[in-house]
């Protein structure tokens, strides 16, 4: 029987966690967790630097988690730091010590790659993630320094929002005002709602929502502990968990810190999470609470798995994030049709030349992104779409895109209307990148061919077939409408991607029957 020992490390805001899991027969498995805590966002939200002592608390504690893993004879391990070390203003030399003091290397995260691992570490917890989904939902994921907030229609993700009130960001603040006690919660709810509020009038409007899901580090185990022995562990009314939250609010810490195990000096970052989450329930209208204890370090050992191929896929996630694009291009007024036309188109064309191409699936999704963003700058600009286009995109989380890959989607879809520079410095691609810009050239060519064949946006091709001989890109199609127009600019499409790849493609037109 082939196990295979793999360990995730998450560097939070907070705390830091190490999780050791076991992949066998296609399930993981957690064999052990560590978590100590360590308060870094409030020194790095407020000044941008981490204080020299408590840097080297973390390398300690990092020297430990690398005994541990040591220990349980781990082959692989990810360590990821998220918005504490993301916002450091002096991160890559942060990252070089931490490294040479301890063996770790640590990556870090943008905002979207964090929330969508922590969306998939609740896929990881409950068969009942897909079913749950499937009605109108809205997944929470509450972090340190900001909440992601995800609306769901019909089991795939519609829309995500990033919104600035982090629980230690808030604790910051409220420490800050110097408040009375009877003012506390007043001002904490007048924080929150500030920004909630703004994210119910433009997302939520029309909408039901029956269930939300949070995923955070400091109230979601105490949910999940309390509710396990439960048919639905971690389900709750909304009226049972604000019923927990005025217990909290009323209770002595030291009597919370023994009835809820949990630290003294933890109690106030819990009581803000709470609060945070009974003002969602009610700017979101929903009944029913689901905190399945999922942890980001769930998520980092199951997108192992995932990757590897060590466990059963139960989600496509790629297509969470094509839906997401989605959702962006209808809200900058999008042709769907035409998109989906040249989505097609692109794929067709990309399949065709996988072999010679040097691209990947990754870059796949990317070219499926670039089609349906293709002209989302039109909303703004006609004139200036294409550095439209690409502000939108730089400027929009997509869920699961780093922010490189953000980079290269948004100048592919700038380039498909504007000459790309061969010169890397010229081209005014921020990632002063040989492998960046390459991907980006392909890309390029690629979608403005398929671009190219459909300008006057008449749709006029029934079928399509794409085929590669030797030196040509033979592109057979089935019509039997005038396409003067889509020939006529076809040859300097060709022309730009014969010098990208060194093949020729030609148009070969068939009569429908």
């Amino acid at each position: 029987m082939s196990v295979k020992m793999f360990a995730a490390i998450d560097v939070g805001s907070y705390e830091l966690s190490l999780k050791i899991v076991e992949f066998v027969k296609g399930q993981m498995k957690v064999v052990d967790t560590v978590v100590y805590r360590l308060d870094l966002g409030t020194d790095t939200y407020a000044t941008g630097k981490i204080p020299s002592g408590k840097l080297s608390e973390l390398i300690r504690v990092l020297r430990e988690f690398a005994f541990i893993m040591r220990s349980y004879k781990v082959t692989n391990y990810k360590a990821y730091g998220t918005s504490a070390l993301r916002e450091t203003i002096n991160r890559s030399i942060l990252l070089d010590q931490i490294e040479l003091r301890t063996g770790i290397h640590i990556d870090l995260l943008s905002n979207s790659e964090q929330r969508f691992l922590n969306y998939k570490s609740v896929a990881s917890k409950s068969k009942d993630f897909l079913s749950t989904i499937e009605k109108g939902t809205a997944i929470a994921d509450i972090g340190g320094g900001s909440i992601q907030i995800s609306l769901f229609d019909n089991d795939k993700l519609d829309i995500t929002q990033n919104i600035d009130i982090g629980v230690i960001r808030l604790f910051g603040r409220m420490k800050s005002l110097d408040l009375k006690s009877s003012d506390y919660e007043n001002v904490l709810f007048e924080l929150i709602d500030s920004q909630l509020s703004v994210f119910k009038r433009l997302y939520v409007s029309g909408r039901e929502i029956r269930n939300l899901i949070i995923v955070d580090d400091y109230l979601s185990p105490i949910v999940y502990r309390r509710t396990v022995d439960s048919n639905n562990p971690g389900f709750v009314k909304a009226e049972r968990f604000n019923a927990f939250y005025e217990r909290l609010k009323e209770m002595e810490p030291e009597r919370f810190s023994m009835e809820y195990g949990v630290p003294i000096e933890n109690i106030e970052i819990v009581h803000i999470a709470a609060a945070m989450v009974k003002r969602m329930l009610v700017h979101l209208m929903a009944d029913n609470l689901w905190a399945p204890g999922a942890t980001l370090t769930d998520g980092i050992a199951y997108e192992y798995g995932e990757r590897k191929r060590l466990i059963a896929m139960s989600h496509d996630f790629d297509e969470d994030i094509v839906a997401c694009a989605r959702g962006i291009s209808r809200r900058y007024m999008g042709d769907d049709i035409r998109s989906q036309n040249i989505e097609s188109l692109s794929l067709s064309i990309f399949d065709s030349i996988k072999k010679i191409s040097g691209l990947g699936k990754r870059d796949r999704l990317i070219l499926r992104l670039a089609g349906i963003l293709h002209d989302c700058g039109k909303y703004i600009s006609l004139h200036n779409m294409s550095s439209c286009s690409y502000d939108i995109i730089m400027s929009t989380e997509i869920i699961g895109l780093s922010h490189d890959e953000r980079e290269i989607l948004a100048n592919v879809v700038k380039h498909n209307h504007t000459y790309l520079e061969f010169d890397i410095e010229k081209a005014g691609i921020m990632m002063y990148n040989e492998e960046a810009y390459q991907r980006i050239a392909k890309l390029t060519a690629i979608l403005r061919l398929a671009n190219g064949m459909d300008k006057s946006k008449k749709q006029k091709f029934s079928g399509i077939r794409v085929s590669l001989k030797d030196d040509i890109l033979e592109i057979t199609i089935r019509t039997n409408k005038d396409i003067t127009l889509e020939k006529g600019l076809f040859e300097k499409k060709a022309d730009f991607f014969e010098e990208i790849f060194n093949v020729r493609p030609v148009i070969r037109q068939i009569a429908k029957l």
